[in-house]
């Protein structure tokens, strides 16, 4: 009876204590959601500042723009001021502890640096120059062009059977909260065979493309709500040559190197270095600056990472948000559904 009465005792405060650890646990992640939550949300909103504050002077967008330069990590207590309570980090205060320990991370990318997908149809009819710059993509980087001509035909078929209210939606912000978020929607089509027009690039399988395929083609394509032209100064290489008819693509590497020291200030610009043989810019093909952007931040407290992507459009001197989604790295844009 005593061996079994101190089994007993053991079993039960193994429980408690178990029990004890488990709400502690639970109660630390909570808290840390809590303050990477607010510390991501004061991240976005210093990214808006920063757009803003580039709008404010007006011109083209460039990488060497302090909007492009990004942010390393760096310890979140040195963005805080010494001595200022709790915020500031008090010697002996809890918060000022966890902010040693907190870091914070983050870059902006220019969405038009990227081929739009949108830009496929134009007046609910395929485009033949984006099928064009697209055609020159996929062939740079070795893709069927069964494939283009799969995704422009459902494209064409998504947005010509939305509805007039499901087309008037327009972009909102999210509330904030993690693991959710907003934009741009649809409703189901009356036509049954009709697929759902994607919202993010990780949905552009419904159109039809392979997985493969998506994933060589996700650092140069974008999906923006309105047709939009590519920044010259800030587009990559294959981009460059994709969008641009005529160029070579060792033509559009020298341009990459040549606007390291001189950026594009005009189109006129952009075509004088571009030279005859490239043919004239199309200004709702080309630009030089931008108006949407992908905003990513990353908040590191001990072992834990919070990671936030957001997407934000700059009319003016208003910069809203598009959608967001959050999550522990590598968290993607498409993860979670519009």
């Amino acid at each position: 009876m005593a061996m079994l009465t101190v089994t007993l005792v053991a079993t039960f405060a193994a429980a408690a204590a178990w029990q004890q650890w488990r709400a502690t646990e639970v109660e630390s992640a909570q808290r840390t959601r809590v303050q990477a939550g607010w510390v991501l949300v004061g991240a976005l909103d210093w990214a808006r500042l920063i757009l803003r504050q580039d709008a404010m002077t007006g011109g083209a967008d460039y990488l060497s723009e302090p909007w492009a330069v990004p942010l390393e990590e760096a310890r979140l207590s040195t963005f805080l001021a010494a001595g200022q309570g709790p915020a500031g980090g008090a010697p002996g205060d809890s918060d000022g502890a966890n902010a040693m320990n907190a870091f914070l991370s983050g870059r902006i990318i220019d969405l038009q640096s990227r081929l739009n997908v949108l830009d496929l149809v134009a007046n609910g009819a395929i485009s033949q120059p984006a099928m064009l710059a697209f055609g020159r993509l996929f062939s740079v980087l070795g893709l069927p062009q069964s494939q283009l001509n799969l995704l422009a035909r459902n494209l064409q078929l998504a947005l010509t059977n939305q509805t007039p209210a499901a087309a008037a939606v327009t972009p909102t912000a999210s509330s904030g909260s993690t693991g959710t978020n907003t934009g741009t929607s649809s409703t189901i089509s009356d036509n049954p065979a009709a697929p759902l027009l994607p919202q993010r690039v990780g949905q552009l399988g419904w159109l039809g493309l392979a997985p493969a395929t998506l994933a060589a083609l996700r650092p140069y394509i974008t999906l923006l709500p309105v047709p939009t032209p590519v920044n010259l100064n800030t587009a990559s290489a294959p981009v460059l040559y994709a969008c641009i008819p005529g160029l070579e693509m060792a033509d559009a590497q020298r341009l990459v190197q040549q606007r390291q020291g001189s950026y594009f200030a005009t189109l006129a610009a952009a075509s004088a270095a571009l030279g005859a043989k490239a043919g004239p810019l199309n200004p709702t093909q080309h630009a030089v600056s931008s108006r949407f952007f992908e905003v990513i931040g990353r908040f590191r407290l001990d072992r834990t990472v919070v990671q936030e992507r957001s997407a934000v459009q700059r009319d003016g001197l208003a910069v809203s948000v598009l959608w967001r989604v959050r999550g522990v790295p590598p968290v993607s844009a498409d993860a979670l559904p519009p």
